[in-house]
């Protein structure tokens, strides 16, 4: 019997392509062993199939963004941990498929209020995360909150229009109700801690926050817990 040998030694002896070429073959998912997509050169086989999809390019694979929706309590690097191939969202798992390569060399982008759940992106891509820090101050996030406590008279009006607490300006918002504890906010590159002290202005207390959306782009049905893809149609 033979010992066994990389993935990429293989395919080469296979097509006759270059070290490199069967390296972009292989990350970008394009090769099967025994029918199963096998993304690691390192990968060792023996008498196993390999075989190279008839479509398979030799190019580096595109840049990904993965939107979490997080779990309330956890960081963002141990928010991380979450981002692997069986915590995709099971309405998600059709286009994209999963890659090694996927889970490498992420960066959070707009980071959450202080004990708030919700989307979370985490990008490969410079231009997504350009446009995030970038153009923080222009990209509107939109939060639901569940409160507790009466609010003032005139509070919901107060929030939309602007007001001062404990001396600090605090910004004009676009707020609604929700439901009867809950209320939903709009706000543009919102400052650590604004949305509690938003509500504390008017006589509530936070009970739980979420964020649901960053510009054009939402969580979706995605469950606590899990991940999604970024679409190529979708702009924040």
């Amino acid at each position: 019997m033979s010992e066994p040998i990389r993935l990429s030694k293989r395919l080469i002896e296979l097509v006759g392509c270059s070290r490199r070429e069967a390296e972009l073959f292989i990350e970008g998912g394009w090769v099967t062993v025994d029918g199963e997509v096998i993304d690691e050169p390192q990968f060792k086989v023996d008498s196993q199939k390999v075989e190279l999809d008839p479509d398979a390019k030799a190019t580096a694979p595109e840049p990904v963004t993965l939107l979490l929706h997080q779990p309330v309590g956890i960081s963002a690097g141990s928010a991380l941990q979450l981002l692997e191939a069986a915590n995709l969202s099971e309405e998600h798992r059709y286009g994209k498929r999963p890659l090694k390569g996927h889970f490498l060399r992420l960066t959070v982008a707009a980071d959450l209020q202080a004990n708030a759940s919700g989307l979370l992106v985490f990008t490969q891509d410079w231009k997504i995360l350009r446009k995030l820090t970038a153009d923080a101050d222009k990209i509107e996030q939109e939060y639901v909150v569940e409160v507790a406590g009466d609010m003032l008279a005139h509070g919901l009006n107060r929030l939309n229009h602007g007001l001062t607490y404990k001396g600090k300006e605090l910004p004009a918002v676009k707020v609604s109700w929700q439901n009867e504890n809950r209320l939903r906010f709009a706000l543009k590159n919102p400052q650590p801690g604004v949305i509690a002290r938003l509500c504390e202005a008017v006589g509530l207390s936070v009970v739980a926050i979420r964020r649901i959306r960053i510009g054009g782009v939402s969580i979706g049905k995605v469950p606590v817990g899990q991940w999604r893809y970024l679409s190529a149609k979708e702009k924040f």
